[in-house]
């Protein structure tokens, strides 16, 4: 499937939006609802926003939210090869002259520094390996951005490839189906092509692998996105930032790679996805791929049966994970295995089965019925800390805490269970 597929029922206002904080504008007044709409800088290209909330991924791929974790769980164990093909609906436009200031790129918040594609997956390969991976991008100019690259992965090829004077050629790709979107989210300790992964999740949900075209430059994109750029990470750095983030608050200035665009491919009457960050749908595609992470991590201590990113943890920071425990520190163990399972999370709550990770108030419910503060919590100092907390100290470090609501297997559950 395609990205405009997922788009039936969005709002279409009646006239075209300024892409320089228009569109933001225009989300708030709709209150954030999805929304398609021509674009008052770029004539023939749409824009479309607040697509992919975390209820609206799972209506799409019609699974509640504990199958999807499943199944994306199962997707990184059972990865297989997408499938090439000669030619897709990616390819039915080439841009003669690189313009990016001439695509629906936004400037949402009026605190970024400019116009930031914040929804676009960088495809890259060097060295043997392949990495697909999200990357805010500001617009420099017509042939550059400049992209945020965390230490993982990407920042790793980048950091090699310098070493040796090598440039890293890659695919810049906008508008995707959301399982490809979802893969490229899902982070790993040991390397994974997560375009395999998004063909497992393309087959189980389509029926048939992720279908590919390769550009000229050899890097394979997906054949049913809106927009394809062939580019390479340069050797040269430039200022990036401030931008707002996952958390809400402004991020930090820094010094990051350029990358350079060569050429533009787009489908027919583009759409362009203006995700908006700290909103719904950066939350769900940011937060939903951490949580299989998290469960497959816990499972190994303890029966685990499911994993919510938190909304006040804006999808990144904090979660909650049911377990049933079969000893006195299962509890205690499946914290320090969650905290393991997403070294970004600085806050986890252990519930039981009974409790629906998912409703914060039955969550404090347990915590105030189940939970003795000195007895069941859990607070490390010295932690690797995320980035996106500009809480954390200078060093990059933050503390971090576990909260045990279970029950012990050895006591009688029945004055703890609720009668409402």
């Amino acid at each position: 499937m395609a990205f405009r597929d997922h788009l039936v029922g969005a709002y279409s206002p009646s006239h075209s939006v300024s892409c320089v904080h228009g569109l933001f504008d225009l989300s708030n007044e709709r209150d954030h609802e999805m929304i398609v709409a021509s674009v008052t800088e770029t004539p023939g290209h749409l824009a479309a926003m607040n697509v992919l909330s975390r209820e609206r991924l799972c209506d799409a791929l019609n699974a509640s939210p504990g199958e999807l974790i499943d199944i994306l769980g199962w997707a990184m164990e059972n990865p297989q090869q997408p499938n090439i093909v000669s030619n897709g609906p990616v390819l039915e436009n080439t841009l003669d002259t690189v313009a990016l200031t001439e695509l629906p790129i936004p400037h949402h918040y009026r605190e970024d520094r400019g116009r930031y594609m914040s929804a676009s997956i960088v495809i890259a390969e060097y060295d043997g390996q392949r990495n697909v991976s999200f990357h805010r991008q500001f617009l420099r100019d017509d042939e550059h951005v400049v992209a945020r690259l965390v230490p993982r992965h990407l920042r790793t090829m980048v950091d090699s490839a310098r070493a040796k004077g090598d440039t890293v050629p890659i695919a810049i790709v906008n508008g995707c189906d959301p399982v490809v979107l979802l893969a490229a989210a899902m982070s790993f300790d040991e390397h994974i092509d997560e375009l395999t992964v998004a063909s497992t999740l393309h087959e189980r949900f389509y029926g048939i692998p992720l279908p590919m075209v390769l550009l000229s430059n050899g890097i394979p994109v997906p054949a049913n996105a809106e927009y394809a750029m062939t580019a390479e990470i340069t050797l040269d750095d430039d200022d990036e930032a401030p931008y707002v983030d996952i958390t809400g608050t402004l991020d930090d200035e820094r010094t990051e790679p350029v990358f350079r665009i060569h050429t533009i491919h787009h489908r027919n009457d583009p759409v362009f996805h203006a995700l908006i960050p700290a909103e719904a749908e950066h939350k769900a595609l940011m937060g939903l791929p951490r949580a299989p992470t998290i469960k497959s991590a816990v499972s190994k201590v303890v029966e685990c049966h499911d994993v919510h990113m938190t909304e006040g943890g804006c999808g990144w920071l904090s979660a909650v994970v049911s377990i049933t425990p079969s000893s006195v520190d299962d509890g205690r163990k499946s914290i320090a295995a969650a905290l393991n399972g997403h070294r970004s999370m600085k806050s986890v709550t252990i519930v039981d089965k009974d409790i629906d990770v998912s409703n914060p108030i039955r969550v404090e419910w347990a915590l105030m019925t189940r939970w003795q503060p000195d007895q069941d919590t859990i607070i490390l100092s010295g932690q690797k800390g995320s980035s996106l907390d500009p809480s954390r100290n200078e060093d990059g470090t933050t503390s971090k805490i576990g909260y045990d609501a279970t029950l012990s297997p050895d006591i009688d559950p029945t004055p703890f269970t609720s009668v409402q």
